[in-house]
C-alpha cells in the first residue's frame, strides 16, 4: 500500500480529474494486482472495481501481446448506462474511471491519460524513496 501521503496526493488527482470532466461518477487508482490505492467514488464496492480491473488488466494484457499491438496502455468498455476505462498508470498501478453515457470520449482519453502519468509519477516517487511497497507487473509506460 502506499503511505497515507502518497494516497492523499493520489486523491488529490483524482478528484481534479473528476473536476475536469464532470462525467466522471468515480475514479478509482489501484494498484495492477487490484488493491485500491486511493478513490473518489459513491460507489460501496471500489474493491470489486479494483478487483475486476485487475483481471480485464490481464485479459487486456494477453489480447494486446497476442495481437501485436505492443503493450497494454488502455481499455474502454461501453455498457448501457455508461463507460469504464482503464488506463495504465506506470509499472505497478492502473486508473479506472466510470463515465455516464454522454461523456466525451476524446476528452475523457485526453485528461485521463495526463491523470495516469501525474500517478504514475506519484507512485514512481513512493517507490523510489520507500522501495517496492506496491506489487511490480509489467506494464510499459510508453505513451506517445
Amino acid at each position: 500500500m502506499v503511505p497515507p501521503e502518497a494516497e492523499a496526493d493520489i486523491l488529490a488527482e483524482l478528484r481534479r480529474l473528476r473536476a475536469r470532466v464532470p462525467q466522471l461518477t468515480g475514479a478509482l487508482a489501484g494498484s495492477a494486482d487490484g488493491l485500491v490505492l486511493a478513490q473518489d467514488s459513491a460507489a460501496t464496492e471500489v474493491e470489486s472495481v479494483a478487483a475486476l480491473t485487475a483481471a480485464a488488466l490481464g485479459v487486456a494484457q494477453r489480447l494486446s501481446d497476442c495481437t501485436g499491438q505492443g503493450g497494454f496502455r488502455e481499455l474502454l468498455v461501453r455498457g448501457e448506462h455508461g463507460y469504464v476505462a482503464t488506463y495504465a498508470a506506470g509499472d505497478a498501478a492502473v486508473l479506472t474511471l466510470i463515465a455516464e453515457p454522454r461523456v466525451n470520449v476524446g476528452r475523457l482519453h485526453l485528461e485521463a491519460r495526463r491523470s495516469s502519468l501525474r500517478i504514475a509519477e506519484l507512485i514512481d516517487q513512493v517507490l523510489g524513496r520507500r522501495g517496492p511497497e506496491i506489487p511490480h507487473i509489467h506494464l510499459p509506460t510508453d505513451r506517445a
